[in-house]
């Protein structure tokens, strides 16, 4: 008998049909004599839609009142789930977050999983109860509800199968595994069987919506082992495991992320500390920055630019345009109508030439790269918006499609 975590996306369980299909999904598995503890997220447009019913009251909601409300949303989710396996005659239960032990930090919105005591989980397995969770939520010290941000359910997921040791964690979404690029964008995108949990972390934190990066780093953190399959197919999925068994490729995927705003700072004097400053300012206030462009200082200054979150965007401006007087700076510019581009793979460690061979397929498709951004197993480019899609595409043909070797 094994321990089994399943979770299922908003898509899986979008309406009464999915969810019945998910409940034969999760039935199946437990007739094995499995035990299962199932992780749902809310049902397919639900989150988005409580978001527009909470900015036609308040423009702008505090957090607190927002995880409040976004967390009915998984709640609905779980308790239909847990009806439909009910009706097909077998055990269930359905808890909410903090009925099932978790407990997070108080960044309303972000919040960080401190821990998950999973009593209540074992009590109901030990009834040879199905266990349906809601995914995406917690309790905080002061007991009020809290939401992990975007993608939480997949961290809730991992950090069940990590606190109870679970011999698998399976992760449904809509598509069939992780694939070398978006299938719905790139269609000789080809579906791995295997990818280690360093390249799936860059391609999640660089924009590939399969998996939450979170949930990546914690699956890392804790050995265990992903399946990335999908509930609308019965076909196997991608295992995300250790790259010591995974064969290398040269490049695993191509990734997209739009969600992306530059910021510059102008004629920052040149002396030392300033980006200290700077950019210890905007780490108070939680906000993420990803590729960072110093210019060389002339005539005694320089231009520094990085990149955030779109979201982040007027909080950071607004942040930022004070205190470049005080700096003694010119001014701050931005444009959010760009886009991130990636190649991550394992395999470019031991082979020169990735790079060039990105930027010449950049250059053939007279796209412009904007910052340049790079580590031991990705490289990232930032560029206009409109150009994010068709640099996909070209990138991902001159690496998969193209006859030639690389170099």
């Amino acid at each position: 008998m094994s321990l089994i975590v399943q979770k299922f996306g908003g898509s899986s369980v979008a309406n009464a049909q999915r969810v019945f299909h998910v409940a034969e999904i999760i039935t199946d598995t437990y007739k094995k004599g499995n035990d299962v503890v199932v992780v749902v997220s809310a049902q397919g447009d639900t989150t988005d839609d409580l978001i527009e019913k909470a900015h036609e009251i308040n423009p702008n909601p505090s957090k607190r009142e927002m995880d409040m409300l976004l967390t009915a949303g998984e709640q609905m989710s779980a308790a239909l789930m847990a009806m439909a396996i009910e009706k097909m005659g077998f055990p269930v239960v359905s808890l909410l977050g903090w009925q099932a032990g978790f407990r997070t930090s108080s960044a309303y919105g972000s919040a960080r999983i401190y821990d998950v005591k999973a009593d209540r989980i074992r009590k109901e397995l030990d009834k040879k109860n199905i266990v349906v969770i809601t995914g995406f939520q917690g309790i905080n010290r002061y007991n009020d509800m809290t939401t992990l941000g975007r993608g939480g359910s997949d961290t809730s997921a991992v950090a069940i199968a990590a606190s109870m040791h679970a011999d698998l964690c399976q992760i449904y979404t809509d598509v069939e595994g992780v694939f070398t690029a978006d299938p719905r964008k790139v269609p000789t995108a080809r579906k791995l069987s295997a990818i280690s949990y360093d390249e799936m972390l860059e391609l999640a934190t660089l924009g590939a919506q399969v998996l939450n990066n979170r949930s990546v780093e914690m699956a890392k953190k804790y050995g265990i082992e992903l399946e990335v399959l999908s509930s609308m197919t019965n076909q196997p999925g991608t295992i995300v495991k250790e790259v010591a068994k995974v064969e290398e490729m040269l490049i695993s995927g191509v990734a997209k992320d739009d969600d992306v705003a530059r910021v510059s700072i102008i004629g920052v004097p040149d002396r030392p500390g300033l980006a200290f400053k700077i950019f210890s300012k905007l780490s108070a206030k939680n906000i993420n920055v990803d590729i960072i462009l110093q210019s060389v200082g002339r005539n005694g200054t320089k231009d520094i630019s990085f990149t955030i979150a779109r979201a982040n965007l007027q909080d950071t401006i607004d942040l930022l345009n004070p205190y470049v007087e005080l700096i003694g700076a010119s001014s701050v510019v931005y444009d959010e109508n760009v886009a991130k581009v990636s190649v991550v793979g394992a395999g470019m460690e031991s082979h020169p030439g990735v790079a060039s061979r990105m930027f010449e397929a950049l250059f053939a498709a007279n796209i412009n790269i904007q910052m340049i951004s790079t580590s031991e197993i990705k490289i990232s480019v930032l560029i206009d918006c409109a150009d994010a899609d068709k640099a996909v595409s070209i990138i991902h043909k001159r690496f998969f499609d193209d006859p030639d070797p690389l170099l």
